[in-house]
């Protein structure tokens, strides 16, 4: 049927009728929201390239777990801010460092909020990269090693979910026979698992404090312009016992997550990264663009690509938003 028997304008007139035919549901419950924290009490640090992100003590990052979950959030993704670095990133692992305390003081106040752990090294190690260092590269077997026991660490903490985004080769073996072993079966893995070595995670670094200290992560995350080297990795990690696949970043990489979701019908979270949301922020300050429409338009277009969940920066605004607030 065409013209003028078809006329597709006559379900766009107005928005009651716009809403009945919408194709793709976005709400909060998509959200996973990323905190940075850091020692200390009752500090709030912002972070110069990301506007309204902040580092923030496990105090304050209780208080933004709380508003989060009073919006509809349902989890929260922590990233650590070690008090001390070092070769091996050995504060990823201590049982005491600050994403475990974190991980504590959030589950005893806002225990309906699903806490889930970054487990990767950059943040920790004095090189900034994701391992063990021999020979002026990362050491892939010997970080297998460490990153279990960042895993197992951060379950006997109470993490809801461990998310290793290292891209180290069978990290996500390692980690499900550890946290089997250990007594956490019912541990999912959220796999950063086509994760791609991209200019959009710049101010990450300054959040994160994880800027390598030499080179890039080239040879261990992936080259941007391979798409079916994802689909081998998104496989990979799947058999290896990963139950969330990620890509990352997303907006660059919509059409990985419609190739992942289409090949896999596996829950898929996608990462609304840094870059992307600095970008909008800044357009959007300097009068540019209008920042809320196009932060929805981003985050209806990752939904619409495939992805079940997006961790973003925007979660709360977009969440208020939704609500009409």
């Amino acid at each position: 049927m065409d013209f003028p028997s078809y006329r597709p304008r006559r379900l766009r007139q107005n928005e009651r009728l716009r809403g009945m035919v919408r194709e793709t549901a976005l709400s909060a419950q998509n959200f996973i929201y990323p905190l940075f924290v850091g020692p200390g009490n009752n500090k709030v640090q912002p972070v110069s390239s990301m506007p309204g992100v902040a580092q923030l003590s496990v105090d304050r990052a209780v208080g933004e777990c709380q508003e989060a979950a009073s919006l509809g959030i349902p989890a929260v993704i922590l990233f650590g801010l070690p008090e001390h670095k070092d070769a091996l990133g050995s504060e990823a692992y201590d049982d005491g460092g600050i994403v475990q305390q974190a991980i504590r003081a959030i589950k005893a106040k806002v225990p309906e909020l699903l806490v889930i752990t970054d487990v990767c090294l950059c943040e920790y190690t004095d090189h900034g990269h994701c391992g063990v260092i021999k020979n002026n590269d990362v050491d892939n077997d010997s970080t297998l090693d460490l990153l279990v026991k960042e895993a197992l660490s951060h379950a006997g903490a109470g993490a809801d979910i461990v998310a290793p985004s290292d891209m180290m080769d069978g990290r996500v073996r390692a980690i499900r026979n550890a946290l089997d072993d250990a007594g956490f079966h019912n541990t999912p893995i959220m796999a950063y698992a086509a994760k791609y070595a991209s200019g959009f995670y710049g101010p990450f670094r300054e959040a994160a404090e994880s800027t390598p200290q030499f080179g890039d992560r080239r040879s261990y995350q992936m080259d941007p312009a391979n798409a079916e080297e994802a689909l081998r990795e998104v496989a990979l990690d799947i058999r290896e016992g990963a139950d969330i696949v990620m890509v990352k970043p997303a907006l660059a990489y919509l059409d990985i997550i419609y190739r992942v979701k289409e090949k896999f019908g596996y829950p898929v979270a996608a990462y609304n990264v840094s870059g992307e949301y600095s970008m909008i922020k800044a357009a959007g300050q300097n009068g540019w663009i209008d920042e809320a429409r196009i932060m929805m338009e981003v985050l209806f277009a990752i939904r619409r690509a495939g992805a079940d969940m997006i961790l973003t920066y925007f979660a709360k605004d977009a969440a208020r938003l939704l609500r009409g607030q």
